[in-house]
């Protein structure tokens, strides 16, 4: 529960990053970000702990669309999880290094193979070395690219070159915040829908991921 997804906007309440439950209330707690409800209006810390469990009529109270709210318990009783904060003080969330991991290689190569550009389902992709281990290639953003079970199996433990095929592009580290690869890695609230709509298939999007 308290990592799950957050989205995070900036004064102009253009989206800027994902965080997760447990920083948004760090945040929200220091006055760095206030928390956005379903109907967008803002409240600080003191004034979102004082949001009871239950709606008026004493059901579970449900968000925006229709989902029941996820509460968090702490020692002022149980809060309501964020889904959105603005921040108050920043622009932008401090930059991040971006983790080298399965699922960042994944979105950075927008889970397609690499190799013969076909988008299989997550469990038909894996990730592989262009310079085999076996050669010394190593575990690196520059070395590592998504590819389907079949060209795994036909790369093997060969270069690309070796075993006659061609990447689609260079692997590089990636550029993008964790806020590019939301449309691919989270389920979206409805609540972010109208924010994330500036950002949906745009170029500045693509350029973040590419």
């Amino acid at each position: 529960m308290l990592n799950s997804p957050v989205l995070v906007l900036n004064r102009s309440y253009l989206p800027i990053h994902v965080t997760s439950v447990r920083r948004a209330f760090s945040l929200v707690y220091q006055g760095i970000a206030r928390v956005v409800d379903g109907e967008y209006r803002s409240f600080d810390f003191d004034q979102w702990s004082r949001l009871r469990v239950h709606a008026v009529d004493g059901t579970t109270a449900h968000a925006a669309d229709g989902s029941p709210i996820e509460w968090i318990g702490t020692s002022r009783g149980p809060l309501p999880a964020p889904r959105m904060i603005v921040l108050t003080v920043f622009d932008r969330m401090p930059r991040r290094h971006v983790r080298f991991s399965r699922s960042n290689v994944m979105t950075r190569d927008g889970f397609t193979c690499q190799y013969c550009g076909e988008r299989p389902p997550r469990s038909h992709l894996n990730l592989d070395h262009v310079v085999p281990r076996s050669a010394g290639g190593r575990s690196t953003w520059e070395n590592v690219v998504a590819s389907c079970l079949d060209c795994n199996r036909r790369k093997g433990g060969r270069t690309p070159e070796q075993a006659g095929l061609r990447l689609l592009r260079a692997p590089a580290r990636p550029r993008w915040s964790p806020l590019a690869s939301l449309p691919l890695a989270h389920a979206r609230h409805a609540e972010w829908r109208p924010f994330l709509r500036v950002v949906d298939g745009s170029a500045a999007a693509r350029e973040m991921i590419h």
